[in-house]
């Protein structure tokens, strides 16, 4: 079996491809870095992909997916961490409390974690 050459260039464009399983993709410098998606998008993306097909198309079509998406997770997490925020003083869940007595802090805290996750999933992720 033939050994397929790790990168290749393109003598018309000049551009080089690296090998990444069976197929070539554009190497390194060439390929813009991208700030990854986080959780919170990548739950939309799924959200979208499955229950709304024609916005999901359109945002594809457009080239405009991926920048949607960064701002969503960014949104999605920013009110994540505000909510826990407030919720934790609402509740009194503060440092001295977790220096006296960790585990309840604990709980209450996974608890507000919870709350919040579900308040950003509801509110912004899967509408």
């Amino acid at each position: 079996m033939k050994q397929l050459a790790k990168f290749i260039t393109d003598e018309r464009t000049g551009i080089q491809y690296e090998l990444c399983g069976d197929y070539y993709i554009i190497a390194g410098e060439d390929e813009p870095e991208r700030e990854p998606i986080g959780v919170w998008g990548q739950r939309h993306l799924k959200h979208i992909q499955k229950h709304c097909k024609p916005f999901y198309n359109k945002m594809l079509g457009e080239h405009t997916l991926y920048d949607y998406l960064l701002q969503l997770d960014r949104d999605a997490e920013e009110t994540f961490n505000r909510l826990i925020k407030q919720m934790a003083e609402r509740e009194g869940v503060t440092e001295k409390l977790k220096a006296d007595n960790q585990m309840e802090w604990v709980g209450r805290m996974n608890n507000i974690r919870q709350r919040a996750t579900e308040i950003v999933n509801l509110d912004i992720i899967y509408t």
